[in-house]
C-alpha cells in the first residue's frame, strides 16, 4: 500500500510528491500524464473522474489530498462526491485544496477562517459545497480532514506570460484591489505540514504569501522582470468588456486574506513572501529549465 495518495496530481501534486516521504500514488486525469509521472518513479494511473469510478481499495493509507477543480461553471462538486462513494476504505486524513473565492467580495477588507462565506462566483459556491460534502463524509466514517483555502498559484512555467506578451488590458492601478497568491513551493509545504501536524485535523487554513499586491501590480512586476513591455491599462467598465469572462470573475472580488493561522499553527513562514522575491525565481528556473 502507498504512504500517500494524490487525487490530481497535476502542477501542485507533482511538486509535492517529490517531497512527500514513503511510496506515493498519483492519480491524474490523462494518460500522457499517468505515463511521464510512471517515469519519475510513482505509482501512477490515469482517472476519469466525470465517469462512474470502479471501487478503490486503499487499505490502510495515512494520507490522500485531494486536488481535482470541480466541474467547470457547475456549483456542486460530484467529482468529489463519486470519489468518495469509489473508497472501499477511507485514508486516515484527507486534506482537500479549496480556494479563498468561498469568501466572495469583501470589498478589499481583511477576512480570515472565522469569516463566513460568502461566493459570488462559481468556483467558491462549487469549492463550498465540496468542503461540505467532505467533512459530512469524514465525520460518517470517522475520519480527519483538513481543508487549505487556496488563492492564486505561481511559480516557474506558471507565470503569466503568454497574457502579457498577448498585450491584453490590465485595470487601473487606482481601482484594482487587494491581490491573494502563493508560489508553488509553499504551498506544497503548507501540504505537507497539513498532512502531517496532529492539530491541523478538522481545521480549515487559508493559505497566502502575505504581500497583497494588485493584480495590476503583479502584472506590472512579472513584465518587468522578464524584459517585456507592460500590458496597457484600462478603466473598469473596459475591462469587463475586453477580457474573457473567466479573467474578468477573477477581478471581482476583493480581499485581503489573513493566514496567521497557517503560520501560527502549521508553522508555514513563506520562504517567497515578498512578490518580486518568487516571481525571479520562477523565471530563473523557467530559464534553467528550457522550453
Amino acid at each position: 500500500m502507498p504512504d500517500a495518495l494524490i487525487v490530481g496530481c497535476g502542477y501542485v501534486g507533482e511538486r509535492l510528491a517529490r517531497v512527500l516521504p514513503g511510496d506515493v500514488r498519483c492519480l491524474t486525469r490523462s494518460v500522457p500524464s499517468a505515463a511521464r509521472l510512471s517515469g519519475m518513479g510513482f505509482d501512477a494511473v490515469a482517472c476519469d473522474f466525470d465517469a462512474e469510478l470502479p471501487p478503490a481499495e486503499l487499505g490502510e493509507i495515512p494520507l490522500a489530498y485531494y486536488m481535482i477543480p470541480p466541474p467547470k461553471d457547475s456549483t456542486r462538486d460530484d467529482r468529489l462526491r463519486r470519489w468518495l462513494a469509489s473508497l472501499r476504505s477511507s485514508p486516515q486524513r484527507i486534506v482537500y485544496l479549496s480556494t479563498t473565492a468561498v469568501y466572495g467580495d469583501a470589498g478589499g477588507a481583511e477576512v480570515d477562517e472565522t469569516t463566513p462565506p460568502a461566493p459570488t462566483q462559481w468556483r467558491g459556491r462549487a469549492r463550498l459545497d465540496a468542503e461540505a460534502a467532505l467533512i459530512e463524509h469524514a465525520r460518517s466514517q470517522g475520519i480527519e480532514w483538513v481543508i487549505l483555502r487556496v488563492p492564486g498559484i505561481y511559480g516557474p512555467g506558471r507565470l503569466p506570460l503568454d497574457r502579457i506578451t498577448r498585450r491584453l488590458p490590465m485595470l487601473r492601478e487606482r481601482e484594482a484591489g487587494p491581490g491573494n497568491r502563493i508560489h508553488v513551493t509553499d504551498l506544497v509545504q503548507a501540504c505537507v505540514a497539513a498532512g502531517a501536524r496532529p492539530g491541523a485535523a478538522g481545521r480549515v487554513y487559508n493559505v497566502g504569501d502575505g504581500d497583497h499586491a494588485s493584480t495590476t501590480t503583479y502584472l506590472r512586476m512579472v513584465a518587468r522582470l522578464a524584459g517585456l513591455p507592460e500590458p496597457p491599462e484600462v478603466e473598469r467598465a473596459e475591462a469587463e468588456t475586453v477580457l474573457t469572462p473567466m479573467a474578468w470573475s477573477f477581478l471581482t472580488d476583493s480581499r485581503r486574506v489573513n493566514t496567521r493561522r497557517m503560520r501560527e499553527e502549521l508553522g508555514i513562514v513563506p520562504k517567497f513572501g515578498r512578490l518580486e522575491e518568487g516571481i525571479r525565481q520562477s523565471l530563473s528556473t523557467e530559464s534553467l529549465q528550457g522550453p
